[in-house]
């Protein structure tokens, strides 16, 4: 029975803003939260893994935006934490917002995956130290693979198809595969210009790791700048080759 349950839980519906919303108690209230699921992942987790404090008017807010049950791991993530932060921040995945990671997963996404009345092209749903960004495939990253998790590259600035659900994604931040996936970002003084980040900020590189000038890590220079600017720089970037 656990087994059909967890599998029914990874089929996650991607939500609508649109009408027939439902209240609070409709998306909070149920027998199966997914969070029991959630805290066994973290608590059997490879890598280190810390849970945000939520507040709880914030997690209101943002269940309500979002939409989703927390019969859902997305919905859980959403209403029981402020986000979850990976390896120190190495992956910041996105929860209801805390004052360490003040940005809510509906309030961040904003003017960015949709505007007031429609429903989102794609999900922001985590980010990473190294100016990458997560996201769940709504139709405009792909039209095909429907709720999937794309990765935004900073040394391609195209989305990549991770071929994860988002609670495959949850287990894939939980586990030392990590470690694999940004072997390459990591220059030789990593660990040493890493510490005390703030997670709200991410690196970014010039000359661009997507340019052939930025190709080697370790020569090209690093600063640590705001999430928001590194997605206004790569959507500016986006709008000038597509032209």
């Amino acid at each position: 029975m656990k087994t059909a349950i967890l599998y029914f839980l990874m089929l996650i519906p991607f939500f609508s803003i649109g009408q027939n919303r439902k209240s609070l108690s409709e998306l909070t209230n149920t027998s199966d939260p997914a969070w029991i699921f959630v805290k066994d992942w973290i608590k059997n987790a490879e890598v280190k893994v810390v849970v945000l404090p939520k507040d709880k008017i914030r997690a209101d807010k943002e269940i309500e935006r979002a939409q989703v049950t927390t019969h859902s791991p997305m919905g859980a993530v959403i209403y029981e934490t402020g986000g979850i932060i990976i390896e120190d921040g190495i992956i910041r995945i996105l929860g209801s917002g805390n004052i360490k990671l003040n940005r809510g997963m509906m309030e961040w996404n904003r003017d960015k995956s949709f505007t007031k009345d429609e429903n989102p092209k794609f999900l922001l749903i985590a980010d990473d130290i190294f100016g990458g960004f997560f996201a769940i495939n709504g139709g405009f990253l792909s039209s095909d693979n429907l709720g999937k998790v794309f990765y935004l590259s900073p040394d391609t600035l195209k989305w990549e198809n991770l071929d994860l659900s988002y609670s495959d994604f949850l287990l894939f931040c939980f586990s030392k595969k990590i470690n694999e996936f940004y072997s390459n970002f990591k220059w030789k003084t990593f660990d040493k210009d890493f510490t005390k980040t703030d997670f709200d900020k991410s690196f970014s590189f010039y000359p661009y790791l997507f340019t052939k000038e930025g190709k080697e890590i370790d020569k090209v220079t690093k600063k640590l700048v705001p999430v928001f600017e590194l997605w206004t720089m790569y959507n500016d970037f986006e709008n000038q080759f597509s032209k």
